[in-house]
């Protein structure tokens, strides 16, 4: 099982809690939307620690302040992909970076089959050698440990011990897509219905 496959399909948004006074408080809302990982490069939170994994705006606040606390203007991201980001207008990652237009190559790199995911990955520096460090450093990690140390792999792979419980959370103005909360995570864990890794 390699840890880096974007979506196949264009991201859909479940959830849609409305009406916090800070970005900061939808964070467990996101974390569940973006399974756990950074939107652009894939980054897990089981490999470093969740909170260096930001509520990021989407649509710079500098550029669209009347979309700084809309939900659907967030996403989860990596501090790196962040700071890299940063003020850009960028294309939509949920659009963009599919499986079917993107893939992780042995060596780390990312090779992809269409000009909006090439210019998207150039912007936001995905295939800077850091990244591809980063990601052959990953790929070999998860290999090993299949091979040498199944429980370290189940650990690396698994989602996290503290899935957010989405059914005890009362946005203040609401949730306009509420049918979302019964296919979050941690729901779907207690119903006895989530795969162990992903």
């Amino acid at each position: 099982m390699t840890p880096f496959i974007y979506p196949s399909e264009p991201h859909v948004r479940r959830h849609g809690p409305q009406g916090y006074q800070k970005a900061a408080s939808y964070r467990p809302w996101l974390r569940d939307e973006f399974v756990f990982r950074c939107v652009y490069c894939l980054r897990r939170e089981q490999w470093d620690l969740a909170t260096s994994l930001h509520v990021e705006h989407f649509l710079p606040t500098s550029q669209h302040p009347t979309s700084t606390l809309q939900y659907d203007n967030l996403v989860y991201a990596c501090a790196l992909c962040n700071a890299t980001k940063s003020n850009q207008i960028t294309a939509d990652p949920h659009n963009i970076l599919l499986a079917g237009a993107v893939t992780v190559q042995e060596d780390g790199t990312l090779a992809c089959s269409n000009v909006d995911a090439q210019r998207l990955i150039a912007q936001l520096r995905l295939n800077s050698p850091e990244m591809v460090h980063f990601r052959r450093l990953w790929l070999e990690i998860v290999a090993m440990a299949e091979c040498a140390n199944l429980n370290l792999y189940w650990q690396l792979l698994a989602y996290p011990v503290d899935l957010p419980d989405l059914r005890r959370l009362r946005p203040p103005a609401g949730n306009t897509r509420p049918n979302g909360i019964e296919s979050s995570y941690r729901a779907r864990q207690d119903q006895g219905e989530l795969a162990e890794l992903y």
